[in-house]
């Protein structure tokens, strides 16, 4: 099916968010969409899928107009999504979940009542059967969503877009929330679904992988393609088309001169509410002037090491020191007193207040302190000083320091979170996924403030499931697997080695130069 996007425009008020768009997806190709977060790509896709009304343009499909009112016509048509953040039902079954989708869509047959051939109607869970043999999905129909790893559940989402036979589907950042072992295998299943036809609108900001899945690559830049280009492009030149600029994708650092310890875990145990044991043993330390990375799986314990580590949980045993001393049982507020920044793997939930202004969340943690309050009362005029020393600093696009942090991009909600934490003095930075749903132009400027910070003195802790963020930052890896940290090794260690060590495997390799003891 060929789909064909001829001046489309998207205006909220007197905002554009799409300013007359141009774009062709052919047959069976998988179309790659770059593009800074605010550059317009959710709100093109959401046209396409029917959830967001044109202001003006058309759209075509096979040389034939359409007019999508909702989801529902755009699956009528073909054109199915997969959206970044999952629409399914935890407590049902992928073959409930299939078939909530299916009634929901009117039983998930064509609007010109037609089916790809080979196709019949049969249960969904026949189906999902059908179609996990067909594309190599590995999904069981009786599964419980919520038992599922990640990986999986999006498997169940492109199940539910291709029962309604989708030839064309939309992927929002797939791989945001995948391991890369899980994101070789989604681009195994993206290329059967090409072989078989099916066409794929791939959104991402990983420059690797566009270049490793893509036939055709489109960049949006405020609202305009700005270009088209093959995967043959480096990925210098696809990050300047990005963000309008060159942009350096390496870290420039000078080796690290750490000092003494100060952030220590010794024998972490933390159970979660069924009992089950997630954080076992966990001993290590982030030293003065370096950045230490706690690398892995998502799901094997990161979080709730985290969550102890600030005192929004309480160790089954273990403490917790910094910069000596003992806050095992110190509440989180009055560790951020004693210099421990927090930069949340969720910004949304943790990170900042939605609703409140730019100016106030810069000092959401600050605004006891006396440059920001005077009995008891909050010194308006500081706090409004202090907000646009941070928005110049930090390059924070906003229209004013009043603008609710809500109605900012993904990046620029980073940028406030990550200004906040590193407007005071630290001892200890905990940043966990810092740059996760961030644009290149903005991952840029995060990690050379994390490494000037680094160069400052203040130990910092990075939690992160991105290797290439991994290899940026570390001086050191601390590797966790199942709740327990397998190895700590050098930035030197080939990736192929660390994924396996991410995996619970164990390497064959020579790890003496670069493997410190880890207790069994």
């Amino acid at each position: 099916m060929r789909l064909e996007i001829r001046g489309l425009t998207k205006k909220f008020g007197t905002f554009t968010a799409n300013d007359d768009i141009d774009l062709v997806v052919e047959p069976g190709e998988i179309h790659c969409l770059l593009g800074e977060n605010g550059a317009g790509k959710s709100t093109l896709m959401n046209m396409l899928y029917g959830l967001v009304r044109p202001t003006s343009g058309e759209i075509f499909v096979d040389g034939e107009e359409v007019d999508f009112t909702s989801p529902a016509d755009a699956l009528g048509r073909g054109i199915g999504m997969v959206h970044q953040h999952f629409m399914l039902v935890p407590v049902f079954t992928v073959a409930e979940n299939v078939a909530l989708g299916l009634q929901r869509a009117g039983g998930g047959a064509r609007r010109d009542g037609s089916r790809r051939a080979g196709r019949r109607r049969t249960s969904p869970a026949d189906r999902v059967r059908e179609l996990s043999r067909t594309y190599g999905l590995a999904v069981e129909p009786d599964a419980v969503v919520e038992q599922l790893p990640v990986g999986v559940q999006q498997r169940v989402e492109i199940l539910k877009a291709l029962t309604h036979d989708a030839e064309v589907l939309i992927l929002d950042e797939p791989t945001a929330v995948l391991t890369p072992q899980e994101t070789d295998e989604l681009f195994a299943i993206m290329r059967t679904l090409k072989a078989e036809g099916t066409s794929i609108i791939f959104i991402t900001h990983k420059l690797r992988e566009v270049r490793e899945i893509a036939d055709r690559i489109s960049v949006i830049r405020r609202g305009k393609v700005v270009g088209s280009t093959s995967p043959s492009a480096s990925q210098d030149e696809l990050a300047e088309l990005m963000v309008g600029r060159k942009v350096s994708l390496v870290v420039d650092k000078t080796p690290a001169a750490p000092g003494p310890a100060a952030l220590e875990a010794r024998g972490l145990v933390v159970r979660d509410p069924r009992g089950l044991t997630v954080v076992d043993d966990v001993s290590l330390e982030a030293r003065a002037g370096e950045v230490l990375c706690i690398a892995g799986v998502q799901g094997n314990g990161q979080t709730e090491l985290v969550a102890t580590l600030l005192g929004l949980s309480t160790p089954d045993a273990g403490s917790v020191l910094l910069d000596g001393e003992d806050v095992t049982r110190v509440e989180p507020r009055r560790r951020l007193e004693r210099g421990l920044g927090f930069v949340p793997e969720d910004r949304g939930l943790d990170g900042y207040v939605g609703d409140f202004s730019v100016g106030d969340n810069l000092v959401l943690d600050l605004f006891r302190s006396k440059g920001f309050s005077r009995a008891g009362a909050l010194d308006l005029e500081a706090i409004a000083n202090n907000a646009e020393r941070r928005i110049e600093e930090f390059d924070i696009r906003t229209p004013s320091a009043q603008t609710p942090v809500s109605s900012l991009s993904g990046g620029n909600q980073q940028k406030v979170v990550v200004a906040r934490e590193l407007s005071r003095p630290l001892t200890c930075l905990v940043a966990s996924q810092p740059t996760r749903g961030v644009d290149v132009g903005s991952i840029e400027f995060i990690h050379r403030r994390i490494v000037a910070e680094r160069d400052r003195g203040t130990a910092v802790v990075i939690v992160s499931t991105e290797l290439d963020e991994v290899y940026a930052l570390a001086d050191r890896i601390a590797v966790m697997y199942d709740g327990r940290v397998v190895a700590v090794v050098g930035p030197d260690t080939p990736r192929e080695e660390l994924g396996l060590l991410m995996a619970g495997g164990r390497t064959g390799g020579d790890h003496d130069r670069r493997v410190e003891e880890v207790p069994a």
